[in-house]
């Protein structure tokens, strides 16, 4: 096998082992997911309860969403997690509009891109992704989190002014080196938990050096059942539904690069149905989200970036790793302890799991793409296309109509529409 999975999709592993493989797929996901909630409840004022509450509503929904993709969705080993192209989106109708206009802009989009999903109109695109156009694609998922990664690692996002370099590195470090080793040379059942064995010994170093902040933990209660539209009742606001399906139709450019990721690291075929059905579970997810008060939900990356490492592909597990996300949302004060989890920790673990997509999509283009001028004239204006146009500051990007500067502010997706153009330009 090309990639040497040794656990297959539909392959199964012994309930204690599948719990902690789950539980693994959770921690690769956190971070970011709870990333989300943080900053969009922030950027619109919730006070700490209401943010603790956003994050709860969050997790219950990408639990949700993940057993839908898993099941009637692509069926493929992919956790879906709240989108970071939702963000700009969420704030503008939060501060503007309120929470009511953002769980009816949701359940409407979602709606909307399940009809999109449900009548394969989508699917009829995957003519579209050539092998050439695929490679650059998964290249550029890895690509586009390389800055996330190195920023975790310094602590950037927690203190930009620097005061906490040492300390920060010195726990990436450790990190990320019990990470590698027991990916590498770990005995039996714990070479599979790679992200587990690190995260441990991360979060310990980080307790000891006083790095941890447990103030959310402490305003979490210990259970609490999230209710249906806890922002009140969803308003149907034109401009928020809108102004949210920018950001839905990143988010499905996006996950068509996913699918074709793990359909390359998993050994699956990939189909039409496969891509259908993905993006319509995406779309019902995302109106679950407006209905449970969350956030808008897609494929992630990160994931995609473990199964490459583990070489454990199985969909039982990642459907475990749903459960135990709808689990934590069940018991708030455990999710709080995750999401205290120091950001160099999350760096330690994110810098393998993030290279690992790009070296997929290498790989793919080394096995199938014939490197004439042609291909790697594509392939080198797509790199740089992707790589170059997220760099572009915020106040520039005003200037570009929303959906434009939407897609600029994704390096995947715009150096996928650029591989496309190309491909099939110079025919």
């Amino acid at each position: 096998m090309a990639n040497g999975i040794k656990i297959g999709i539909e392959e199964k592993v012994e309930s204690k082992k599948a719990v902690l493989l789950g539980f693994q797929h959770v921690l690769a996901m956190f971070g970011a997911t709870v990333t989300v909630p943080l900053v969009v409840g922030t950027a619109i004022g919730l006070n700490g309860k209401d943010i603790a509450l956003l994050i709860q509503v969050v997790l219950l929904a990408m639990g949700i969403a993940t057993l839908l993709q898993t099941t009637i969705g692509s069926r493929y080993p992919i956790v879906q997690g709240s989108s970071f192209a939702f963000i700009p989106g969420l704030i503008s109708i939060g501060n503007n509009l309120g929470l009511p206009a953002v769980e009816g802009a949701l359940i409407i989009g979602g709606l909307i891109e399940a009809a999109i999903g449900g009548f394969g109109i989508i699917g009829k695109l995957k003519k579209l992704f050539s092998p050439v156009v695929t490679g650059v694609t998964i290249m550029l998922i890895g690509f586009s989190l390389a800055h996330v990664a190195v920023k975790y690692t310094f602590n950037f996002f927690a203190d930009p002014n620097g005061t906490s370099i040492p300390k920060a590195f010195f726990i990436a470090l450790i990190t990320f080196a019990t990470t590698m080793h027991v990916a590498l040379k770990g005995k039996g059942s714990l070479r599979a938990m790679p992200v587990i064995a690190g995260a441990f010994v991360g979060y310990t170093a980080s307790i000891v050096l006083g790095m941890t902040d447990f103030t959310l933990v402490k305003e979490l209660p210990l259970i609490n059942i999230p209710k249906p539209l806890p922002w009140g009742t969803p308003v149907f606001n034109a401009t928020a539904i809108i102004t949210l399906l920018f950001a839905f139709m990143v988010s499905i450019i996006e996950s068509v690069g996913d699918y074709h990721a793990i359909s390359a690291i998993a050994e699956a075929p990939i189909t039409n149905k496969n891509i259908s059905r993905g993006i319509m579970s995406e779309g019902l997810a995302c109106s679950i989200a407006g209905i449970l008060g969350a956030c808008g939900t897609t494929s992630y990356s990160e994931n995609i970036g473990l199964v490459a490492l583990t070489k454990i592909a199985s969909r039982q597990v990642v459907q475990v790793g749903g459960v135990v996300l709808i689990l934590l949302a069940m018991i708030p004060k455990f999710s709080g302890i995750l999401a205290s989890m120091p950001h160099p920790v999350l760096g330690g673990l994110t810098i393998a799991l993030y290279g690992m997509i790009s070296v997929t999509g290498l790989r793919l283009i080394k096995d199938k793409v014939e490197l004439n001028d042609r291909n790697m004239l594509i392939i080198a204006s797509a790199l740089i296309v992707g790589l170059g146009a997220p760099q572009l500051p915020p106040e520039f990007l005003e200037h570009f109509p929303q959906i434009v500067s939407s897609i600029l502010e994704s390096g995947m997706a715009i150096g996928a529409l650029t591989a496309i153009l190309l491909d099939q330009i110079l025919r």
